[in-house]
């Protein structure tokens, strides 16, 4: 085992070498480019970081009235408002109302260096891989230019043509997978950030109010820390933070 301030990881044997064919008929693809660089930082941050994740739902009922009001004043201007857009905007609030998550460790791993901007990281996927463009300022962008913004972003990610300093720099990352399915997951830490939230699809469920049940639009919320950072008190005041917010977008003006 190796020790080193914020760096250090566990050293471990290579895995054995099998012969598949030995089984069965095979066929041997190489890892597109991205997928290898991505994986490398993946394994890195996934046995330097101790990682937990703490998951909770948000009700988006009432966010999601307010985007579809918006979608024709959206579609005039050639833009997707999607849910993501308000995600990064309620995230900045969680962010200043909980700054330790805005934070990465320094190389000794025993200073945090308390970052004063908010950068946000959106996963995207494209046909080549995972790559994750970071949207800057996004405390400084109304709805309309962020959707723009991410837009672009997006679409220069599955073309290939983003820059690498496009993708540095960021505080916190979203990974969203509303748009395929599935209901939780545990999204690994984008190192040097200490947290990142995992989206799953939204579903329309019974919700108590008190007197009955009601159907309430529920957003599954998975959120992975760095233990030496963050603690689970911390993130569970987190998520519930963040769940507010988003359950009353209105919030992210306070």
């Amino acid at each position: 085992m190796t020790a080193g301030g914020g760096g250090g990881g566990l050293s471990v044997s290579s895995a054995p070498e099998i012969d598949h064919s030995k089984f069965g008929e095979v066929e041997l693809l190489p890892l597109s480019r991205i997928k290898k660089i991505s994986g490398a930082h993946l394994h890195r941050s996934w046995v330097t970081v101790p990682h937990v994740t703490q998951f909770d739902e948000a009700d988006i009922t009432e966010l999601e009235k307010f985007r579809k009001s918006l979608a024709k004043e959206a579609e005039k201007k050639a833009l997707r408002l999607t849910p993501l857009i308000f995600l990064m905007k309620a995230v900045v609030s969680a962010l200043r109302e909980y700054p330790d998550f805005n934070a990465s460790l320094d190389a000794s791993g025993e200073n945090l260096v308390m970052k004063k901007y908010f950068h946000i990281g959106i996963a995207v996927d494209t046909p080549n891989g995972l790559v994750v463009p970071v949207v800057r300022n996004v405390d400084q962008k109304g709805l309309f230019e962020l959707a723009a913004e991410l837009g672009e972003l997006s679409l220069r990610a599955r073309d290939g043509k983003l820059s690498p300093g496009e993708m540095q720099g960021g505080c916190f990352t979203i990974s969203s997978l509303g748009g395929i399915g599935g209901t939780y997951f545990t999204p690994i830490v984008n190192a040097p950030e200490v947290a990142i939230l995992g989206v799953s699809r939204a579903k329309m469920q019974p919700v108590y109010n008190g007197a009955e049940f009601e159907p309430r639009l529920m957003l599954p919320l998975g959120l992975s820390y760095d233990h030496r950072v963050i603690d689970g008190a911390q993130a569970a005041r987190f998520t519930n933070f963040l769940s507010q917010v988003i359950s009353d977008i209105r919030r992210v003006l306070l």
